[in-house]
């Protein structure tokens, strides 16, 4: 049973999502990833798969993305921090205890960055997230794109048709380009349980990232899936295969 559930962030813009309610007491938190939203087939799989598992799943849309209120904004990983703070006190508030949040590239940043601040969740799964977030700006953005935005204040990302998709500040640059993974990520309570999964054949962030993860979060365990690109075209069954049993195994010990 899903149910449309619209959550007001902490400047008053309404975040909506979906809930798989199945009853239980306890939730999954779902965040997709840079310009996704809800609807991404990683989200969808696992909130369904959870659901036949008993378990409830909330999968919502960041501020500035999908239905949710606000303006897209690039970077930003500390506000979003903040929205998915904001889906936690609210469901803590209707009495569901949320064990774990889930983040699949940007959200799962977002999700380590979140057990860095806030010790209140028990598992943590980071689905290809990026550990160097000084990497792929020169690739998306040229290499003098410092020199572009101190020139101009911003650039517009376009279309092919020529039509902007998304503006990218001087500001909102330094703050991806000041989030800092290595440092954040030890302040993560020991007693949280981490797992990464990472494709072997992700074109977008290598698995290089994943390894460096391993190297420095508490509490870890690192899955690798074979041939896997960044959004798990061909894998989803097995992406499931990989984050069912670590979710379900949490739920039986709380």
């Amino acid at each position: 049973m899903q149910q449309k559930v619209t959550i007001p962030n902490k400047h008053g813009k309404k975040l909506v999502g979906l809930l798989h309610d199945t009853g239980s007491p306890q939730l999954v938190v779902l965040c997709h990833g840079f310009r996704s939203t809800k609807e991404y087939k990683i989200m969808v799989n696992l909130a369904g798969a959870l659901e036949k598992e008993g378990i409830s799943a909330f999968r919502f849309d960041f501020s500035g993305n999908g239905e949710s209120e606000g303006s897209f904004q690039f970077g930003n990983y500390f506000d979003e921090v903040d929205d998915l703070r904001s889906v936690v006190d609210y469901f803590a508030g209707s009495n569901r205890s949320t064990i774990a949040v889930l983040g699949h590239s940007k959200g799962g940043d977002v999700v380590l960055l979140y057990a860095s601040k806030y010790h209140d969740v028990p598992a943590v799964v980071n689905l290809s997230g990026r550990y160097d977030l000084k990497r792929g700006i020169e690739e998306r953005f040229g290499n003098d794109f410092m020199e572009r935005l101190k020139k101009d204040g911003y650039i517009d990302v376009k279309t092919t048709k020529g039509e902007v998709e998304y503006r990218v500040t001087e500001e909102s640059m330094k703050e991806r380009l000041n989030t800092n993974m290595h440092e954040a990520c030890p302040l993560i309570d020991p007693s949280c349980r981490l797992l990464t999964v990472h494709g072997s054949a992700d074109e977008i962030i290598p698995l290089e990232d994943a390894k460096e993860f391993a190297k420095i979060l508490p509490n870890h365990e690192l899955k690798i899936i074979e041939g896997a690109n960044h959004g798990y075209s061909s894998h989803q069954d097995e992406l499931v295969s990989v984050v069912l049993p670590f979710l379900k195994e949490m739920c039986a010990k709380r």
